[in-house]
């Protein structure tokens, strides 16, 4: 399968241009033969928090529409990065998933909110995960910050994701976290690991790119330079149960002597 990451440059707060440039970038991605194509975290409006009322929309809102629409059109699976969604009186940092028919097929809202960034602050935290499918394989989405909670992607692989999608804003101060949890995710869980970031500046920090995708060995298919790009990549999901058989690491875990969740 041929995927694509839209790197973008996240404008803050410039929502016309950053759907105009999510769009064009969409539509060369399935030019040029991408069946996948995965958006950036807050690719519509970036961390513009104290504009939160113009940019929050509703499940059947302006974004969920536009993305549905271009998963239609173009025939591709889209992981929608992530944008502010209200659900009745709380606002969530949330990624759509849709089928190469417009379906909607996957919901997460980011479970782990980062101070640093002032989610807390604006946001509320989501209460719930699934998996969902991408042709005959699992596959399941994380957002930026997540990424440092093993205990919810291992959940993932136990249930049989054999991808894991992670769409984000990370500022490249911590640029070596981001390669090193993105690869040591895809080493422990034996999946595909396809982190899509931005490039470009907020009011707060900079972003320098680097969205890579790991093989469930760890190693790199694909990784992208600190600009704006597509970054594109071959992923074969047979891999993965295959992996998994050869080095059966889920079947010599001991979950019942662990004790997650106590300090």
């Amino acid at each position: 399968m041929k995927i694509a990451l839209i790197q973008m440059n996240v404008i803050q707060g410039d929502t016309e241009h950053n759907q105009q440039q999510a769009e064009e970038m969409i539509t060369e991605a399935a030019n040029v033969g991408a069946e996948l194509v995965v958006l950036p975290e807050m690719w519509k409006s970036g961390y513009d928090f104290g504009h939160l009322s113009k940019h929050m929309e509703s499940i059947d809102g302006s974004s969920a529409n536009f993305l549905a629409k271009q998963a239609r059109t173009h025939g591709i699976y889209l992981v929608g990065g992530s944008f502010t969604m209200q659900d009745q009186e709380k606002v969530y940092n949330t990624s759509l998933t849709f089928d190469p028919q417009g379906k909607l097929i996957n919901q997460y809202s980011k479970l782990h909110l980062i101070g640093l960034m002032q989610e807390d602050k604006y946001l509320s935290a989501g209460q719930n995960y699934q998996t969902f499918s991408i042709g005959d394989a699992l596959a399941s989405v994380i957002i930026c910050y997540d990424l440092r909670f093993p205990e919810l992607i291992r959940t993932y692989a136990v249930e049989g994701a054999s991808i894991l999608f992670v769409p984000a804003q990370w500022p490249i101060q911590r640029e070596a976290h981001w390669l090193a949890l993105l690869r040591a995710r895809a080493i422990e869980n034996q999946m595909y690991v396809v982190g899509t970031n931005v490039v470009g500046k907020n009011e707060n920090d900079t972003f320098n790119g680097r969205s890579i995708i790991f093989d469930p060995w760890g190693d790199v298919v694909a990784e992208a330079s600190n600009v704006k790009q597509i970054l594109y990549g071959e992923i074969d999901l047979e891999q993965v149960p295959k992996i998994r058989r050869d080095i059966p690491v889920f079947h010599d875990r001991v979950p019942h002597l662990y004790r997650v969740g106590k300090s």
